[in-house]
């Protein structure tokens, strides 16, 4: 018999047990689109304040401009290792499809292989998580809520100015 030659319901049966993975593929495409987009809205960030930095004399701005660079750094690394994790993730998760479609179709035993690539799978997918939130945590560090503040004082300003 031939290593080609399989019945319809072994191949049906292959297919069923692969296709629960591919679910979890689909996640991890949607995160690195997700990861990705903010990545490239930090690169956009940096470059636009890169030339204000370029421009300006004030002393003031540059340490802001600075530090806010220091800030998209981290951020950018810490989104370059989300979609390293990710790309693993879907290597793994690519790998544990394989694995478990040749072990059904053709009685190869590598369904212990499947189980180590699949939990790898899942642990760089919720590695990759902990990173996008912590990302997401850096990204609100750097708001200056003074300049809302100020804002609000000068309205109160301007309203007991029109009241009197």
């Amino acid at each position: 018999m031939s290593i080609w030659s399989i019945d319809a319901q072994t191949v049906t049966h292959s297919i069923q047990l692969a296709v629960a993975p591919v679910f979890f593929l689909t996640a991890v495409a949607g995160m690195i689109g997700s990861v990705a987009g903010r990545l490239a809205r930090i690169i956009d960030r940096a470059r636009k304040l890169e030339e204000m930095l370029r421009t300006t004399e004030d002393h003031e701005l540059v340490a802001r401009y600075l530090k806010e660079l220091h800030f998209l750094r981290e951020r950018g690394r810490l989104a370059n290792v989300a979609i390293g994790l990710l790309t693993l993730c879907g290597m793994c998760i690519g790998l544990t499809i394989v694995l478990l479609f040749v072990g059904q179709a053709y009685g190869v035993s590598g369904h212990r292989y499947a189980v180590i690539s699949f939990l790898l799978g899942v642990f760089a997918f919720v590695s990759a998580l902990c990173c996008f939130l912590w990302e997401t945590a850096m990204a609100t560090r750097i708001l200056d809520f003074h300049m809302l503040s100020r804002a609000k004082a000068a309205v109160r300003h301007v309203d007991a100015q029109t009241r009197d």
